[in-house]
């Protein structure tokens, strides 16, 4: 049992050593990690499965089972890949920077104004970087998921002991927990960090919560909310409240589920009232510009909860064979934890009394109020997680039986089962996540020479770095134009890019940016035809007012002026 964690962690690093990046395609990292590493993951699931039968095993054992977990998952592509990965988590970095030189709000953001209207995030990372000294978050933010995550086992722990004294079955929750946590809403974020401080109030209300699922409750708890730390979560909602609009919602839906059982209405009522306060307050002064605009958006959701349901669900019709494939096991892990769930809560009466199965429903409204650009359904999982991994475990590890051992060795071939299928969903799309330092290279030379008012084009958004002076450059993406537009593009891409690029001039020019990471996009999803790239690059290669000013065999950059009229040199 000891031995099984260091010998897996050992094997894991030992895996990491040659890693053929450059051959993931279909199923990203799946199809190029070596078999010691699937050796390690088993080895690690099987080591903490006889530490958690072995009652004299010590807690710090099964830290080390899950910290190692999280290593092996999260950590990996950070150890393999030479800069940061996600073109979102790139975003961000660029929104803080932009707040840095503008010392707050950030003018003419476009579409990344709506980062202005809950800026807590960012300003916090802005506020830590004057703080040390250094020059950009890039570093540090390479490292979030893992991070975050070993970050969010002190909440999964607390909420778990609130309500049972059973150590395996905490335990086993939490190794449930980041078995199925495949959404990949961990990475440099604010939804990573609201959803941290969502899950730091849920412990701070549920250990107040009095709950006869426990042998001996504390009667401490039915005496109401301490002030001091019923002023510290009323901080936290606050944080919450202005870093991302979507969180303090599925605050609001956990609170008022939690609020219909009589016992904890006088704990959670002050707590939800807080919560409606600071939200309404918030989106009627500083985000209501925005709330305003889509305002009617809002409204016209509210009449649509099946289509809001439903948005996550998209076609796969012309994705690449293997993304087929991974949609079909995301689906599955979360339909299979859904369907243990609620068997766990038809089975085993208990759990009915801890509040958590009210926990796990409370993003149901929120999914079908609004699709959240067709989101919301990977968000409700995700904030239903937490509850539904803990009745998953109760299923799985049922408490108060004598086998122990044989009981949570059974359950070895399930853990590995929903692990695979987290290593699906996870990794599955890490061709396009994936930036090599050449196409970073490419973004920075972009920015670094386009002068103020110059359009920035590319075929997607999976361009590390390229929104750096977003607020100084237009950004087009192709793929995500009208659909007349994209048919053009295809058919004949040297006048597809052209119409976006008219008025060009040595004074505003506008570059276009193909790389590895945007043709592995669109061979992925399907966004375009996976040879537009190809075919865009020999037309521009000789066409008039396009020069080739950054070639790397990763990444390529043309900047485009409008000839004159006459053919002449512009």
């Amino acid at each position: 049992m000891r031995a099984g964690l260091p010998l897996s962690l050992v094997l894991w690093l030992l895996s990491l050593r040659s890693v053929p990046l450059d051959d993931m395609r279909d199923l990203g990292l799946l199809q190029v990690l070596p078999p010691l590493f699937w050796v390690a993951a088993a080895l690690l699931t099987f080591g903490f499965c006889l530490a958690l039968s072995d009652r004299r095993t010590h807690g710090a054992w099964l830290t080390g089972y899950v910290l190692g977990l999280i290593a092996l998952l999260h950590a990996t592509p950070t150890l393999l890949y030479p800069t940061l990965r996600y073109s979102w988590a790139w975003k961000h970095l660029a929104v803080i920077d932009a707040m840095l030189r503008h010392g707050g709000e950030v003018p003419n953001s476009g579409k990344l104004s709506v980062y202005n209207e809950w800026p807590g995030f960012f300003q916090l990372n802005a506020l830590f970087l004057r703080a040390t000294g250094l020059d950009s978050a890039v570093g540090y933010a390479a490292w979030t998921p893992a991070f975050a995550n070993a970050l969010l086992l002190a909440p999964l722990l607390l909420l778990y002991r609130s309500v049972t004294r059973d150590r395996r079955l905490v335990w086993g929750a939490v190794w449930i927990f980041y078995s199925c946590s495949w959404i990949g809403q961990d990475y440099f974020a604010p939804q990573t960090f609201a959803f941290l401080l969502f899950m730091t109030v849920m412990v701070l209300l549920f250990r107040q919560l009095p709950t006869s699922a426990l042998p001996r409750p504390d009667p401490r708890r039915r005496a109401g909310w301490p002030p001091g730390l019923l002023a510290g979560a009323v901080v936290l909602v606050a944080a919450i409240v202005v870093s991302h609009p979507l969180t303090p919602l599925m605050l609001i839906s956990a609170l008022v589920a939690l609020s219909l059982p009589r016992r904890s209405r006088r704990l959670a009522l002050p707590l939800l009232a807080a919560t409606v306060a600071l939200t309404v307050v918030w989106d009627a002064t500083v985000a209501r510009s925005y709330i305003s605009v889509h305002l009617t958006r809002f409204v016209e959701a509210l009449a649509q909860p099946d289509e809001n349901v439903a948005s996550g669900l998209t076609s796969t019709g012309d994705a690449a064979p293997g993304q087929i494939l991974l949609s079909s096991v995301d689906r599955g892990l979360s339909a299979a934890v859904v369907v243990l769930a609620v068997a766990a809560f038809v089975v085993r009466p208990w759990t009915r009394r801890t509040g958590l199965p009210l926990l796990a429903v409370a993003p149901l409204p929120v999914l079908a109020a609004n699709a959240y650009g067709g989101e919301m359904l990977f968000r409700a999982y995700l904030f239903a997680l937490p509850a539904s991994a803990f009745l998953v475990a109760a299923l799985l590890l049922p408490s108060g039986t004598r086998q122990h051992a044989v009981r949570t060795l059974a359950v070895y071939p399930v853990f590995l089962a929903l692990l695979g299928g987290l290593f699906f969903g996870y990794y599955g799309k890490e061709a396009a996540n994936r930036f090599t330092l050449g196409e970073v290279a490419a973004a920075r030379y972009v920015t670094d020479h386009a002068p103020p008012g110059s359009r920035i084009v590319s075929l997607t958004s999976d361009v590390p770095g390229l929104d750096r002076y977003y607020e100084q450059h237009q950004r087009i993406q192709l793929a995500y134009q009208d659909p007349k537009d994209t048919e053009r593009l295809v058919q004949h891409p040297l006048a597809g890019v052209t119409a976006f690029l008219y008025g060009a001039t040595e004074q505003k020019p506008a570059y276009i940016v193909l790389s590895r990471a945007q043709d592995m996009n669109d061979y992925l999803t399907g966004a375009l035809p996976a040879d537009t790239s190809q075919r865009l690059r020999s037309a521009m290669a000789t066409a008039p007012g396009f020069t080739l000013v950054f070639a790397d065999e990763n990444a390529t950059v043309y900047r485009y002026v409008t000839p004159p009229p006459d053919g002449g040199t512009p």
